[in-house]
């Protein structure tokens, strides 16, 4: 795997990948999930990330309890150094965005908020868990660091509840205190959360078009997604 370390050279590398489920037979996966390098997925056009998630249609009105609950994260966040990143806010609390992942989602994953949590492999970093899936076997996380522009991260490890186990002295799955251990539990996803968004949205819509036999009916920005897969698994079938 390649690594990656944000805007800031200076600060901790990740190893990266990017955690789907199976496209059929354009994308093989052993199991519910797995890891496939960055290199291997069709690039996106980072001109249509705006902040305003118009590859998804009108955002909608403001939904006040979540503009309430992101101000109060953002408090918490500013009390640290730390900003949220506007793509984030908007998706989080306008109508039409909000959920639309949950929504699309084929394993189940849904919207779930944290308070900021201490980075385990880096001072003054903080991540804040916003997706995961249903039975905890991936969880997705903003990772903030001072004076950075916030990126994607995910894991198998659930923070939230390692940091509260340990607060209560009970059993962890994990040593928070080891940073070596905790580095490549935690694998970069994306630059924004805007552009993991739209992978994600794309690639749930495009298994729901493999398996329910709706490919002909593919709108131009899926199937030229597809098309990156259609090109490799033909060349894997010719090669054979």
């Amino acid at each position: 795997m390649s690594e990656q370390s944000g805007s800031d050279p200076s600060s901790v590398d990740f190893d990266t990948a990017w955690c789907a489920t199976d496209l059929g037979k354009y994308g093989a996966c052993q199991y519910t999930y797995e890891d496939y390098s960055l290199e291997s997925l069709p690039p996106l056009d980072s001109s249509q990330f705006t902040d305003a998630f118009r590859w998804m249609g009108d955002a909608g009105s403001p939904i006040q309890r979540q503009v309430m609950k992101l101000n109060g994260l953002a408090r918490d966040l500013a009390a640290r150094g730390l900003t949220l990143p506007r793509d984030f806010v908007t998706f989080q609390t306008t109508e039409n965005l909000y959920g639309s992942l949950d929504e699309v989602s084929v394993t189940g994953c849904w919207t779930n908020l944290s308070d900021p949590l201490p980075s385990p492999v880096e001072a003054g970093a903080f991540l804040v868990r916003f997706f995961r899936d249903q039975q905890n076997c991936v969880i997705w996380y903003l990772y903030l660091r001072p004076l950075s522009e916030a990126f994607v991260v995910y894991s198998d490890l659930d923070y939230e509840f390692e940091y509260e186990a340990r607060r209560d002295r009970e059993e962890t799955q994990t040593d928070l205190e080891d940073a070596e251990e905790q580095r490549p539990a935690i694998l970069w996803c994306a630059p924004s959360f805007e552009e993991f968004a739209h992978r994600f949205w794309i690639e749930n819509r495009l298994w729901h078009a493999v398996n329910d036999h709706e490919l002909p009916m593919l709108e131009p920005q899926l199937q030229e997604y597809l098309n990156h897969y259609r090109a490799a698994w033909v060349s894997d079938v010719t090669a054979y």
